[in-house]
C-alpha cells in the first residue's frame, strides 16, 4: 500500500527508507551511499552532490505516484540521467543474471519444460538489453547533444516516445507458466518461489523504471527540445542582424510580397491568383530572390520576413 506522504527536503533520509524501503535500489541509481547517519534529503543529497529538487521528484513519484512539480524546469536532466544509466547498469549486470541463476538452480536441467522457461527468460532478458542498449547508444547521447545547445534535425524525443513501450510482457508470461504449469518437488519448491518472489519485485521494478521515463524524463526532454530550438532561431536571426547589407541586392516591392506570400503557404499558381500575375512570373522572381539573398528554403526566408519585418513572429508557427 502507497504511504501518501509527499517528502520534504528536510524530511530524515533514515525515515524515507523507514517508511518504503524498496527505495533503498533507487539510492544506488543516484550514486547515494549508505551510512548518512540521521541528516535530512537535502543534506545527503548535497554531500553526495545530487540534485535535491529531482531526487525528492522522482522518489515521491516512484512511492505515491505525485506528477505535479513546482517548476519542472528545476529538475536536473544530468541527475535524471545519472539515475537511468545506473538503473540500466544495476538490471542489466545485477538483476537479470541474479533470476536467471535462481531460475538453473530451482529447474531440473533434464527437464524440457524447465528448458523451455530459461530459453523465454533468456528472450525476455534479450529484448530489455536491446531496449536499454538502444537508450544507452541513441536517447542518451542526443540528450547530452541537446544540453551542450547541439541541435540534430534526424531525431527527436517524440521518436523515442512512440517506441517506448511495456516490454515485460514476456516475464509476465513466464511467471504464469510457472505457477501454473510446473511441476516442483519439496527440494527445489522453496528456490523456485524465492525465484518467483524476485520476478514479482522484477516486474514492478521494470513498470516503475517505465513510468519514470514516460512521465518524468520525456516531458523533461521535449521542453528541452523546445527551448532549443527558440535559441537557435534566435540565433539565426541574429546573425542575419548582423550581416552587412550593403552584401545583398536590394529586394523590390513585388519580390518582397512573393516572400510574405511564401512564408503563408501560398503556391506558385496561389500566389499568382493572390499578386494578379502569371505563375512563370512568379517562378522568375523566387529565382531572383533566391540569389540576391542566398536563402533557398522557407524557414530561412522566414527568418528573413521576421528580421525584416515584412512579418510578425508571433503569427509563425516555429
Amino acid at each position: 500500500m502507497k504511504n501518501q506522504k509527499m517528502y520534504e527536503p528536510d524530511d530524515k533520509m533514515i525515515s524515507i527508507i523507514g517508511d518504503n524501503y524498496s527505495i533503498l535500489q533507487s539510492l544506488g541509481s543516484f550514486g547515494i551511499n549508505l551510512g548518512f547517519g540521521d541528516k535530512t534529503v537535502q543534506e545527503v543529497c548535497e554531500d553526495q552532490h545530487v540534485d535535491t529538487y529531482t531526487f525528492l521528484a522522482i522518489i515521491n513519484f516512484t512511492i505515491n505516484g505525485y506528477r505535479e512539480y513546482d517548476d519542472a524546469e528545476r529538475l536536473s536532466i544530468p541527475t535524471l540521467m545519472q539515475y537511468l544509466k545506473a538503473s540500466h547498469d544495476y538490471y542489466l549486470g545485477f538483476e537479470l543474471p541474479y533470476i536467471r541463476k535462481g531460475l538453473v538452480g530451482a529447474l531440473d536441467e533434464n527437464d524440457n519444460l524447465a528448458r523451455l522457461i530459461l530459453k523465454l527468460y533468456d528472450e525476455y532478458a534479450r529484448s530489455i538489453r536491446n531496449h536499454m542498449q538502444y537508450e544507452e547508444k541513441t536517447v542518451f547521447p542526443y540528450v547530452e547533444d541537446l544540453i551542450n545547445n547541439k541541435v540534430t534535425t534526424n531525431y527527436d524525443i517524440e521518436t523515442y516516445s512512440k517506441h517506448h513501450g511495456q516490454t515485460d510482457q514476456k516475464l509476465r508470461e513466464l511467471k504464469n507458466i510457472i505457477i501454473k504449469y510446473l511441476p516442483s518437488d519439496g527440494l527445489r519448491n522453496n528456490q523456485l518461489s524465492a525465484t518467483l518472489y524476485d520476478i514479482y519485485n522484477c516486474e514492478e521494478w521494470l513498470s516503475q523504471h517505465a513510468s519514470v521515463e514516460e512521465e518524468i524524463f520525456i516531458p523533461v526532454i521535449r521542453s528541452l527540445e523546445k527551448r532549443s530550438k527558440q535559441n537557435d532561431v534566435s540565433f539565426k536571426i541574429s546573425n542575419m542582424l548582423n550581416q552587412n547589407p550593403e552584401n545583398q541586392e536590394t529586394l523590390s516591392d513585388r519580390e518582397k510580397d512573393v516572400i510574405v506570400s511564401l512564408v503563408q503557404g501560398m503556391t506558385n499558381k496561389e500566389i499568382a491568383n493572390h499578386l494578379c500575375i502569371s505563375t512563370n512570373t512568379v517562378i522568375t522572381h523566387r529565382r531572383n530572390i533566391a540569389r540576391k539573398l542566398q536563402i533557398h528554403s522557407p524557414a530561412g526566408l522566414t527568418i528573413y520576413a521576421i528580421v525584416n519585418n515584412l512579418i510578425d513572429i508571433s503569427s509563425v508557427k516555429l
